[in-house]
């Protein structure tokens, strides 16, 4: 453990090495269950395997202290109940799918994020992030359905969110720190203002029990993609909208406690904060934090996992994957792929084929790195998990 923290740091800290050249990427074909074909490209070494199909909007991943893998659902793009948290199962490492999967809450008001936690007596918990609130509730390793009462650790401000005029920002995201404190973000109620409520596009940080809750970190417009790695809480986040096609940028963050990242008054283009005109403020944005990594304006940098194993293939050793859920004006064309993302180096693409002409046909929204070889992601349009390894 303690190695492989070393190996974080120094990686993180620090450019990395001159081997991390874009990789040559080849059609993998992709044949669903419910009829559609279509090709995505990656390099040749890999294959990559329809894990789990049948789902919706599928979002993030946990894996429970039992091993199994959860996954949240968010059914459609409206403001609903609809939302499911899935317990896939039956996995077969040799075909590359789950053989089960199965609804374990139901019902649910766009559930994006589900974590687990065990306290220092043991008791395992599962924490779910829907819009309106936190909760948690006892979680007893094998079981399909909850067997004990959820309990509300935190209320979120939830008006804002019809998409008739724009659908800010309805999900929530959960990271547990290493630090034995969880974390909570929720995006803004708009595209650019003054919000009304501090909780509001920033970071919350509490207690596991949700005691002592307060603002780890602002002025982050709609950090969807939230995890703990290392040392460090790491966090994507998505640019505003009326700045034009080719700005601003989709950032990634270190994030520092109670630090400020400019929204609304400052955003990044090409990894330079600047001001925005509609939205100045005294203090300027001379001490506004220049993000760690930076993406394509519009791209939707979504859920990223971290890939550090000694073992693991050069191409993304060391590296970030990024899940760029793409533009939601498909003819912009930025994102619609899964980055290979190193501080301090030029962005390359691991996987495309999402998007191709007009046509979409799929969306990635979150990475689960399995072992030094092969990680999951979610595709939220097709409704399928995805299995990726090395051959």
């Amino acid at each position: 453990m303690i190695k492989t923290i070393l190996i974080l740091f120094i990686s993180l800290a620090y450019s990395v090495t001159s081997w991390a050249i874009q990789p040559k990427l080849v059609p993998h074909q992709i044949n669903l269950k419910n009829g559609q074909h279509f090709s995505l490209n990656l390099p040749s070494d890999y294959e990559i395997i329809p894990a789990a199909e049948g789902l919706k909007r599928v979002r993030f991943f946990a894996r429970a202290p039992d091993g199994r893998m959860f996954v949240t659902d968010m059914h459609d793009l409206t403001d609903n109940k609809k939302g499911t948290v899935f317990i896939l199962d039956d996995w077969n490492a040799e075909s590359g799918k789950f053989g089960k999967i199965i609804p374990y809450l139901m019902g649910l008001r766009n559930p994006n994020s589900v974590q687990f936690y065990t306290d220092a007596q043991g008791q395992d918990w599962l924490y779910l992030a829907e819009t309106h609130q936190l909760t948690r509730q006892k979680f007893i390793k094998g079981e399909i359905k909850p067997a004990s009462k959820a309990e509300v650790l935190a209320v979120f401000p939830d008006y804002g969110l019809s998409y008739k005029y724009g659908g800010w920002h309805l999900t929530r995201s959960i990271a547990v720190g290493g630090n034995g404190k969880i974390y909570v973000s929720a995006g803004s109620s708009c595209n650019a203002c003054v919000e009304n409520e501090k909780v509001r596009a920033a970071v919350l940080e509490m207690n596991p029990d949700g005691s002592e809750q307060k603002i780890y970190a602002k002025g982050l417009r709609n950090a969807v993609g939230l995890k703990w790695i290392g040392k460090f809480l790491f966090a994507t986040n998505q640019g505003a909208d009326h700045l034009g096609k080719g700005k601003p940028d989709e950032t990634f963050y270190a994030l520092k406690r109670d630090a400020d990242y400019g929204w609304p008054s400052c955003y990044s283009s090409n990894g330079k904060v600047l001001a925005d005109p509609k939205f100045k403020r005294a203090s300027g944005c001379k001490n506004i934090r220049s993000p760690y990594a930076y993406f394509p304006s519009h791209s939707s940098a979504l859920g990223f996992d971290y890939f550090d194993h000694p073992n693991t293939d050069d191409i993304i050793k060391n590296s970030f994957l990024v899940a760029l859920h793409g533009a939601t004006d498909a003819s912009i064309g930025h994102g619609y792929q899964i980055a290979i993302m190193r501080k301090g180096q030029k962005l390359e693409t691991f996987m495309d084929g999402f998007l191709v002409g007009k046509t979409v046909y799929g969306r990635p929204a979150d990475i689960y790195r399995v072992d030094e070889k092969s990680f999951y992601f979610s595709d939220d349009k097709a409704g399928v998990v995805y299995y990726v390894r090395r051959k």
